[in-house]
C-alpha cells in the first residue's frame, strides 16, 4: 500500500481497528435518498445563446470528454453552490 498517503493509511488503520460505528439504517436511507435526488435531472429549460458561445461550449465539452448539456448543467450547479463566481 505504498501508493496511499498518510491520511488514507490512517483511515484504513482506523477501520481495521473497528473504530467506525454504523449510523444506522434510517440515516443510511436518508443519505441514499439524498444521493438519488442529487442525480435526478427532471427539469428542462430552453436558453438562447450566440452562435459563438454555443460553439465555444461545445468545444470545451469535447475537451472535457462530456456532452455539452452536461457541461452547462455543471456550470449552473457550481454557480448556484458558490463554487463559480461571476466576473
Amino acid at each position: 500500500m505504498d501508493y496511499l498517503d498518510k491520511e488514507e493509511k490512517e483511515i484504513i488503520e482506523s477501520f481495521d481497528n473497528d473504530e467506525w460505528v454504523s449510523s444506522g439504517k434510517e440515516k443510511r436511507k436518508e443519505m441514499e435518498e439524498a444521493a438519488k435526488q442529487s442525480t435526478l435531472k427532471n427539469k428542462r429549460i430552453n436558453i438562447r445563446l450566440t452562435e459563438k458561445d454555443y460553439h465555444d461550449i461545445q468545444v470545451k465539452a469535447m475537451e472535457e470528454g462530456i456532452p455539452y448539456q452536461t457541461l452547462i448543467s455543471s456550470i449552473i450547479h457550481k454557480y448556484n453552490k458558490g463554487k463559480l463566481k461571476s466576473s
